[in-house]
């Protein structure tokens, strides 16, 4: 929800950040297309990691289980710090925390890189986890600031940039990481550059937008979620729930099923990657228009089919040939992926009024479920073998069907609905008395 003071900005200052301003309930698309760009190029960087499993399973010889240990690393730094950070900025808003999120991530590009050791591997994707601790809280806070009446489309876009960066992650495999091995990943260096520069645009919006919001936050009454106590803690475990099995699914796909296409059709490494990228392409295309469709269509209907939807096809998966591998894939990303925004937006309406702490919570549980399934999976690969990880792993999006346990989109309605109320006018009032005290002024 944006704010000015002045309902009317001109046209000339309309490229500035504090001029994206304008309403309440104004959808900021300049904000909001450069976080989703920041979400990009922080993704394009953390899927480094699983693209550089290949690489390093033969560069540093290592074994299924450590390469789960990276990945877990790399998760569960982020899900312990995300709602820590959520929380803490919930109460003291940091804008200029962003781009130095984007700080760290740049020391752990550099770092590893040149890692020699497993251990200084560990250190480097640890690095990667502070950066990203500390963009997905702010900047879904950013999104929700910036989305005004728009909110699920605002969430989409900003979702779209990360999905369209974990996709990269099998084309930098393919054109860079094979060819360059590990020092490849000092090019992203300037992904870092350049989402640091962004970053700062979008701190000073973001301090311009608090300056303005803080009177009328004095006047905002805070809004608490009309659910029983039982309803909501009964939604909240079902969306953990669902976001274990989609995670833990997403975690075998991503870390594992290209090692399950050498093994069976005997593909190099290149190639296996790009059915990966197919995945997580159509991922892309689901999160965009799952966004917009939940709107529409409800987001409790959209978890639901977004999940559930794909078991079919995640069960057929193991046992398809070449060819209809690609074509299930495309289906499993097109569909699973679809509540990437959902699910945050959903969980925002279901605890109003904490964004920062909600966003930071969903974002850490989707790291670290991540990073515990990279862990316990590529264990249980050393243990028994690829193919039965990917034919076991298959079964999680029957969980779906744990979502009908979730409260109607009516029943969440009120309160969110309320709060953005109560604050569009006691914003209205503040920008007001601002251009008040400005016309006294001159």
């Amino acid at each position: 929800m944006s704010v000015s003071a002045s309902t009317s900005p001109s046209p000339s200052a309309s490229s500035s950040p504090n001029a994206s301003m304008s309403s309440p309930q104004t959808t900021v698309f300049s904000i909001i297309f450069a976080i989703s760009l920041v979400h990009l190029l922080n993704d394009s960087i953390q899927s480094i990691i699983p693209a550089m499993f290949p690489i390093l399973h033969e560069s540093l010889n290592l074994t299924y289980a450590q390469i789960g240990w990276i990945a877990f690393t790399l998760n569960i730094t982020a899900s312990f710090l995300q709602p820590l950070i959520g929380l803490y900025t919930d109460a003291r808003p940091k804008p200029y925390i962003l781009p130095l999120g984007v700080a760290f991530s740049l020391a752990g590009v550099v770092l590893l890189a040149y890692s020699g050791t497993f251990a200084l591997v560990l250190f480097s994707v640890m690095l990667l986890g502070i950066g990203s601790s500390v963009l997905h809280p702010e900047a879904s806070r950013v999104a929700y600031l910036a989305a005004g009446a728009r909110r699920g489309l605002a969430q989409s876009i900003f979702q779209v940039g990360g999905n369209i960066g974990q996709a990269l992650a099998p084309i930098f495999t393919a054109l860079i990481f094979v060819p360059l091995g590990q020092h490849g990943i000092i090019w992203f260096t300037i992904a870092a550059a350049v989402a640091i520069v962004v970053q700062i645009y979008v701190a000073k919006w973001y301090k311009s937008h608090l300056s303005l919001r803080k009177k009328a936050a004095q006047t905002v009454k805070r809004t608490v979620s009309q659910l029983p106590k039982s309803t909501l803690w009964l939604a909240l475990c079902v969306l953990v729930a669902l976001l274990f099995s989609k995670f833990f699914y997403l975690s075998a796909m991503t870390g594992f099923y290209s090692f399950f296409l050498i093994e069976h059709f005997h593909m190099p490494v290149d190639r296996a990657q790009m059915i990966i990228f197919s995945l997580l392409a159509a991922g892309v295309v689901g999160t965009f228009f799952g966004g917009p469709l939940a709107d529409k269509f409800g987001r409790r209907n959209m978890i639901w089919f977004s999940i559930l939807g794909a078991a079919p096809f995640a069960i057929l998966l193991p046992y398809a040939n070449m060819f209809w591998s690609v074509v299930l894939c495309v289906f499993i990303g097109l569909i699973i992926l679809s509540s990437s925004s959902v699910i945050v937006v959903y969980a925002q309406e279901l605890v109003p009024g904490k964004v920062g702490t909600v966003s930071g919570l969903f974002f850490g549980l989707s790291f670290g479920l991540g990073g515990v399934g990279s862990a316990a999976l590529g264990t249980l690969a050393d243990a028994t073998s690829i193919t039965f990880v990917i034919q076991l792993c298959a079964y999680l999006p029957l969980l779906g069907l744990l979502a009908a346990l979730l409260p109607s989109d009516r029943k969440l309605k009120l309160a969110p609905d309320q709060m953005q109320a109560t604050e569009t006018a006691s914003a209205d009032a503040a920008a007001s008395d601002k251009s008040n005290g400005n016309s006294l002024n001159s």
